[in-house]
């Protein structure tokens, strides 16, 4: 049977197709009209579950008001005008006939159970929507104070939601959701992004004693390729207990295949060749833009997860945990690198007055944005 809205019926008047859920809401709605003592049928539903307020606001004045009496409900309209005059303060847009409607509109009454499952359904997917709406926000917001803080509390945040879910919806076979998942979120480099990712080689390569304890941070950090497979050549001969300096790491580079026409011997070394501050302060920096990355990510995953109408709530929940699992395997690092650790003893006197790690060292010349690339 075809509805045709009135104008003012609020979130009723809908412009484009209505999904599922309007028509499970409707037919749940019909059938607590007709038949209120099927109310029970819909524990664990509430109103907030609801994608329509006006089918909230009915339904919170169907549990409001005591049933009636089945006997007399058969055979006139009180109640029915009670609960009308109980959710119109809430949903002005409400009349009779459109209660009339969602009655003729129900299947079956004794399907309420089965309707209201689909509406708490449609309601997972719109919080786990939300949620990762929000990690993506906080993960690209420049003016939070702590954004690598904020972000992994919202992290956990999904994880909470995550769990409340798994035990309201049972597992069930091929719970691996099919969605085709959206590309990695590109990371933009700036020229400032870049300088550090300099900075780190250099000051590793003058101080490799600390970057024995760096293991936290990883190639798959950083943005320029380049970069990333010099960071290899040195953590290879630190862990090898190997010499570290501009000419062992040209060598090591030289054997992983980064000397090029465009990259000369000599500019490599002029790359580890100017370090300022220290090694923990510069990783911690490419860390911490990695892990805002990979939120930005995870979020777009989510969403994928959400925005595909055939992933059941359980398969909603598999696949947004495999996610977090991306997520949280770089939080471990990152706990790891952020984690105060003991003075080290007998630290160079020559370093004495370098800048604490929470104090960005000035920028020293380094080689030109166009030769590093290459």
């Amino acid at each position: 049977m075809t509805y045709a809205p009135e104008p003012d019926e609020d979130d009723l008047d809908l412009v484009s197709a209505p999904k599922p859920v309007h028509y499970a809401e409707q037919a749940l709605l019909g059938a607590l009209l007709l038949e209120p003592a099927r109310l029970a049928d819909t524990e664990p539903l509430i109103a907030h579950h609801f994608d329509s307020h006006t089918h909230a606001a009915l339904f919170t004045a169907i549990r409001t008001l005591p049933p009636p009496d089945p006997a007399h409900h058969a055979k006139d309209t009180a109640w029915l005008n009670a609960v009308l005059k109980h959710a119109r303060p809430h949903a002005p847009g409400l009349n009779a006939p459109y209660l009339h409607h969602l009655i003729q509109f129900c299947p079956q009454a004794k399907h309420a159970a089965a309707y209201a499952k689909i509406i708490r359904a449609d309601n997972a997917r719109r919080i786990l929507r939300g949620h990762a709406e929000r990690l993506a926000s906080t993960a690209t917001d420049p003016g939070l104070p702590n954004p690598a803080a904020s972000t992994l509390g919202l992290a956990d945040d999904i994880g909470r939601v995550l769990d409340s879910l798994s035990e309201q919806f049972a597992p069930h076979p091929g719970s691996l959701p099919r969605t085709a998942l959206p590309a990695d979120v590109p990371r933009q480099a700036d020229e400032e992004d870049l300088d550090e990712e300099r900075l780190l080689l250099a000051t590793a390569t003058a101080y490799p004693a600390e970057v024995q304890q760096m293991r936290w941070l990883t190639e798959a950090d950083f943005l320029l390729p380049l970069h990333a497979v010099l960071w290899q050549s040195i953590t290879a001969l630190v862990h090898r207990s190997d010499m570290v300096d501009p000419v062992t790491v040209l060598g090591e580079a030289q054997h992983r295949g980064l000397l090029t026409d465009s990259l000369t011997p000599k500019d490599l070394m002029a790359l580890v060749s100017t370090p300022a501050g220290s090694p923990e302060y510069w990783g911690e920096r490419i860390l911490k833009r990695a892990l805002l990355a990979r939120a930005q990510t995870v979020a777009a995953r989510i969403t994928a997860y959400t925005d595909d109408p055939a992933n059941t709530p359980h398969q909603l929940i598999t696949g947004s945990r495999r996610a977090l699992a991306d997520l949280n395997a770089l939080r471990t690092r990152w706990n790891r690198a952020t984690t105060p650790a003991p003075s080290p003893v007998g630290r160079s006197s020559a370093r004495a007055g370098q800048p604490p790690r929470a104090t960005s060292p000035p920028l020293q010349p380094t080689l030109p944005a166009s030769r590093a690339h290459r």
